[in-house]
């Protein structure tokens, strides 16, 4: 289905807070918290959840559940799998961006 973390990274793709979404959706501000704050798969009634996920949907945002491919064109981001098999958010990344940066030669700090 969905989890937490997707609704989030929609919401910042679209650039809308919490607030919006919900009007977008027909549902009430605390739901989108409640979905938002949800550990793992995001709990909710078929309706509401039908109605969070039409919202994104409609305003741009294409739902990749996990392991299955983009059927849309155009840019996009997905959270990937690290060795670990967890992804970012499950503290295991292990992404060259995640890494300190390697000491400057003669063991200077960069920009010092």
């Amino acid at each position: 289905m969905i989890i937490a973390q997707q609704i989030r990274a929609a919401r910042a793709l679209l650039g809308i807070d919490q607030k919006q979404l919900a009007e977008m959706a027909g549902v009430s501000l605390p739901t989108i918290q409640r979905m938002e704050a949800s550990e793992g798969q995001v709990r909710g009634t078929v309706d509401t959840l039908v109605k969070v996920i039409g919202a994104l949907e409609t305003a741009g945002i294409e739902i990749i559940g996990e392991h299955a491919p983009s059927g849309g064109i155009g840019r996009g981001v997905r959270l990937r799998e690290t060795m670990a098999g967890g992804g970012a958010s499950s503290g295991h990344a292990s992404f060259p961006y995640d890494r300190p940066a390697p000491a400057a030669p003669g063991g200077t700090e960069p920009g010092k």
